[in-house]
């Protein structure tokens, strides 16, 4: 498929535009599911767009354009099955099943597509895929991510994710990976990569990893809407309701997250008032079913955690102690760099900025750590708090060197500006 951005420009290629980021999941779903191969389904796919651009303007947008869109691909697929005598088996099995959708009536191009995106999410987090290579096939080919921001999600230069995308594809179709959602003896395994992939979507759209804008609701949304469908799908997998959850209780906050000139507004800035209420009552009754009936799993604890922050009147009078306590044991599920960051700034929040410094010292030689801005910026904050501003001007200018969204960088330099006047005069 192209990337974001190549349907066009104007009313019109606005147009397709909007329906290919609504429908690209769907509709290569639908493709991979009737032919069976995923090249040919991401090139007969373009080629729909394409044909939109050549159409639309004269004969308008059509009512059920998600539809037309899988009919002109289809039908562009046929095609080539049969301009290719290798692949003349395939078509024979097909052709029957294609002739008759060619021959179906007009009123057939209004129907809805069917949804077979959890299928094509199941069969990007084969087993038999590199762990890695699960994660970008599923950014790119259900999200829509070009494979320039699947690149930068997985700190690879573009032309090595080009080619891991490459090698993905090659073995699913050399291995002959199943397009289908797995049974359940199947679940335990293959879940939790899937959901990853759309916790993955879902965080590059709440803090986008580079770029003008500090969040890309669209991401996030298109994150939010796969997870109800994970839902309505496996109601007793608490682990889904747990990233439902989750989800839903950060998402909630967006409206607050940015000023008015786009620019970063810290939690402890936040108007609480303008916090969705609803998103954050349904997130709260989602964690409710992820944390009864078990053990809980990382999502769950997750939502737990955000449930805390959102029910607090303000951050002075946040759960602190209960925070710390759901971090540790999300720790000692998920031993990752990251959560034992997250778990210092708690600790920071609840014994004070010495006792959190002390905890992200003891991190400081993680290479996982190296590349992540947060780590350099949450030590800047801690050092300022305890007025040590010239190792926190140094902490901050750290962060600036490896931040990526224009909002966080002029967040950092006014930090820096502020401790570097707060340093005394030699």
């Amino acid at each position: 498929m192209p990337d974001k951005g190549a349907a066009g420009t104007g009313p019109v290629g606005s147009s397709v535009e909007a329906v290919f980021r609504e429908e690209r999941g769907r509709l290569l779903a639908s493709l991979v599911h009737r032919f069976g191969d995923l090249d040919l389904a991401e090139e007969v796919a373009s080629e729909a767009i394409e044909a939109a651009l050549v159409h639309w303007p004269t004969d308008g947008v059509p009512s059920r354009p998600g539809a037309w869109l899988l009919t002109t691909a289809r039908r562009r697929a046929v095609d080539r099955l049969r301009r290719d005598r290798v692949l003349a088996t395939r078509l024979a099995v097909l052709q029957a099943e294609a002739e008759r959708a060619d021959a179906a009536p007009p009123a057939d191009a209004d129907r809805d597509l069917p949804d077979d995106r959890l299928a094509l999410f199941f069969t990007c987090a084969h087993p038999a895929l590199p762990a890695q290579d699960r994660g970008a096939l599923t950014l790119r080919f259900l999200a829509g991510l070009t494979t320039t921001e699947v690149a930068r999600a997985f700190l690879v230069p573009p032309a090595t994710m080009a080619q891991r995308l490459v090698r993905a594809k090659r073995k699913i179709r050399d291995a002959r990976i199943p397009f289908r959602v797995p049974g359940a003896d199947e679940l335990p395994e293959r879940l939790p990569t899937v959901l990853q992939a759309v916790y993955s979507i879902f965080t590059e759209g709440y803090a986008a990893s580079s770029g003008p804008d500090l969040q890309r609701t669209d991401l996030a949304e298109e994150a939010i809407r796969l997870a109800r469908i994970l839902r309505r799908l496996l109601p007793a997998e608490r682990e889904v309701a747990g990233l439902l959850g989750l989800m839903l209780l950060i998402h909630a906050r967006r409206a607050a997250r940015t000023g008015p000139d786009g620019g970063v507004v810290l939690l402890d800035d936040q108007d609480r008032g303008r916090w969705d209420h609803r998103m954050i009552d349904e997130g709260r009754r989602l964690v409710l079913v992820a944390l009864t009936g078990g053990p809980p799993g990382p999502y769950g604890l997750q939502a737990a955690i955000a449930a805390l922050h959102d029910e607090a009147a303000d951050v002075a009078s946040t759960d602190w102690p209960q925070v710390v306590a759901l971090y540790d044991v999300l720790l000692g599920l998920v031993p990752s760099p990251v959560v034992a960051l997250n778990r210092a700034a708690a600790v920071a929040m609840r014994d004070g900025p010495e006792a959190g410094l002390a905890l992200l010292d003891e991190l400081a030689d993680d290479p996982r750590l190296r590349g992540y801005h947060l780590y350099p910026a949450t030590r800047a904050d801690l050092l300022r708090r305890l007025g040590r501003y010239g190792e926190a001007a140094a902490a901050y200018r750290s962060a600036l060197t490896l931040v990526g969204t224009e909002p966080e960088r002029a967040h950092l330099l006014r930090r820096l500006e502020s401790v570097i006047a707060e340093e005394p005069a030699d």
